[in-house]
């Protein structure tokens, strides 16, 4: 399943209704899923919020695969190049007032999703997550 957006905040809500019809429609559990709209949101909202330029139009591309064990996202995007697997660990044992601004998006991505991959092809980030699901039927 894909589904393709605009840089405008107001349209990730299309991707959220995607994954629920998705898991739906191949019955996975939802409290892996909870995880997995989070990461995504967090994504979703640092390409619109960095990734472009101000009045810059941009398409976002989010494909959903399973591959069980796992559900995989693809989240594809034409900003300018970033590789959030780059981005430097956040110190959450530092109090709230000593932590530096920013990271802690990427941080929220990388603890709720299993794996995660990140590519830069013909102009294109593409950030790959990984969850483990289950369908409903097989929790234990």
């Amino acid at each position: 399943m894909e589904v393709t957006l605009h840089n405008r905040s107001t349209e990730i809500s299309l991707v959220h209704q995607a994954l629920d019809a998705f898991a739906s429609q191949h019955s996975l559990s939802v409290p892996r899923l909870n995880k997995l709209h989070l990461a995504i949101e967090e994504h979703l909202t640092n390409i619109i919020a960095y990734a472009y330029d101000p009045g810059q139009a941009g398409t976002i591309r989010v494909r959903f695969a399973l591959a069980a064990p796992a559900l995989s996202v693809e989240i594809e995007d034409d900003g300018h190049p970033y590789n959030p697997m780059e981005a430097p660990e956040v110190d959450t044992s530092l109090p709230l007032d000593k932590k530096p601004l920013g990271g802690l998006g990427v941080h929220l991505i990388r603890k709720n999703a299993d794996e995660l991959s990140y590519a830069r092809r013909e102009g294109r980030n593409i950030l790959t997550l990984m969850s483990r699901v289950t369908p409903v039927g097989l929790t234990k």
